[in-house]
């Protein structure tokens, strides 16, 4: 370990695998250490299914209660991939996908007020169709999605009464939209969090619903915009591991970090266990940095096991629910995620639902009321309440790169786009994701 690298990155959470991956692609010395004997971090996958109560520290049920243990991968953190978004041009950008077999999610809902749970319509065509909405609010919603998909930021002729920097409030009063289709389509479709995004201009918020339509056409056949790996998510800090070991990248699990050197203000090395590794640059997760990060928050989360399908989904294997503030009285979206033996992360006739969101009031768990409301019979249930933190500064004066704690959301857009920025504040570069790097073992 006495040796001087480029990078050394501390956790093996998905953003810092990812982030090792690309350092090592780079061309850089890359050595990645995590405190902990498994890869990622607060993002982990729990096998077999005992492991799971020993993390939330509660009793396991005696025998096969739950079916066989071992078919069991539940994630810490689960979250989907948008098959047009920006994992997945990082997946195909570096190749990993090689190592990871993935499925697509049977369907993608919006919670309305009341308890009714909807499809959310896309095209123009599932609009007129669409439940979720009146006749004459359909028709409405149906030439707003046919606006969508005709706008060109650089061609007038596209605007209409509108303009590029006319804000999304502006843009759903001109097609007559009422509240609640603002509330699918800013939360459901556009994946926002909050409402802030209705007074910003929307030329930021089209491009959003262009993906999430995209991500449901790539691939023939796809019942939702979503992708999840087979074997839980835990194979995808993995796979970038990989990523950077070919490139020559070197890993050591199990490695407590007791001390990060520093020569006049910038970072110079990191100890561990009596040895020092010198380096130029530290990039890591928050729990490494206690004195470089602030709260910015909490997020909720209950992993929910289930012996049923969520109603009102047509029996769906798999789903993402988003429940709009708006429609439960609050300022953040609450988020379902349920997978289930279809990836191979729950025994036979067994589901797994995560429900998550920000924190607003002092009863964090009281705060997920709907999403239990919509998921029925809950045989088990593990609740966490946990911090989110984030870098008090870019990480310019020290050279030490600090990514942020993973959010309520139940994708990936949020995740993706701090890696993006890590990477910038690391480098001084934009990442070119367009452009596939050469596989280094094309010719073994």
């Amino acid at each position: 370990m006495d040796q001087e690298y480029d990078v050394i990155v501390l956790g093996t959470g998905l953003k810092e695998c990812i982030l090792s991956g690309l350092m090592s692609v780079s061309g850089k010395k890359v050595l990645h250490m995590d405190r902990n004997p498994y890869y990622g971090g607060a993002s982990a996958s729990l096998t077999p299914l005992g492991k799971v109560f020993e993390h939330f520290k509660q009793a396991a049920p005696e025998g096969d209660k739950y079916g066989r243990a071992r078919d069991w991968n539940v994630d810490l953190i689960p979250k989907f991939i948008m098959a047009n978004g920006l994992l997945v041009k990082m997946l195909l950008y570096t190749n990993v996908t090689r190592y990871l077999d993935f499925k697509n999610v049977e369907g993608s809902f919006v919670w309305k007020r009341g308890g009714k749970i909807h499809k959310v319509p896309v095209t123009p065509t599932e609009a007129m169709a669409s439940s979720l909405m009146g006749m004459f609010e359909k028709r409405r919603f149906r030439k707003f999605l046919i606006y969508i998909t005709d706008f060109r930021e650089d061609d007038p002729s596209t605007w209409q009464k509108l303009t590029p920097q006319s804000t999304m409030r502006e843009a759903f009063a001109e097609f007559g939209l009422d509240g609640n289709t603002a509330d699918f389509t800013g939360h459901a479709l556009a994946l926002y969090t909050d409402d802030d995004y209705l007074d910003r201009p929307m030329v930021e918020t089209i491009p959003r619903i262009v993906m999430y339509r995209e991500s449901l056409h790539r691939f023939e056949g796809a019942r939702s915009p979503y992708l999840y790996p087979l074997y839980g998510l835990g194979e995808l800090p993995q796979g970038f591991a990989r990523l950077s070991a070919i490139y020559g990248g070197t890993y050591m699990l199990q490695k407590p970090i007791d001390e990060i050197v520093y020569e006049d203000g910038k970072v110079a090395g990191v100890t561990s266990e009596g040895e020092t590794a010198k380096c130029k640059m530290v990039i890591g997760d928050p729990s490494y940095f206690s004195d470089k990060c602030r709260a910015s928050g909490k997020v909720v989360r209950a992993i929910c096991l289930l012996d049923h399908p969520i109603a009102q989904t047509g029996n769906a294997l798999s789903c993402q629910i988003v429940v709009p503030g708006n429609q439960c009285d609050r300022k953040n979206d609450i988020y379902i995620a349920c997978i289930s033996t279809t990836h191979h992360v729950a025994s036979a006739g067994h589901y797994i639902a995560i429900c998550s969101t920000t924190v607003e009031t002092g009863n964090p768990e009281a705060e997920l009321a709907p999403a239990y409301e919509a998921l029925g019979t809950i045989l088990e249930k593990f609740v966490s309440v946990d911090d989110l933190f984030e870098p008090t500064d870019d990480g310019s004066d020290s050279n030490v790169f600090i990514t942020t704690s993973y959010d309520a959301t139940s994708h990936f857009e949020t995740t993706c786009t701090d890696v993006l920025d890590v990477y910038k504040r690391a480098t001084g570069e934009d990442l070119d994701l367009d452009t596939p790097r050469p596989d280094p073992t094309a010719e073994q």
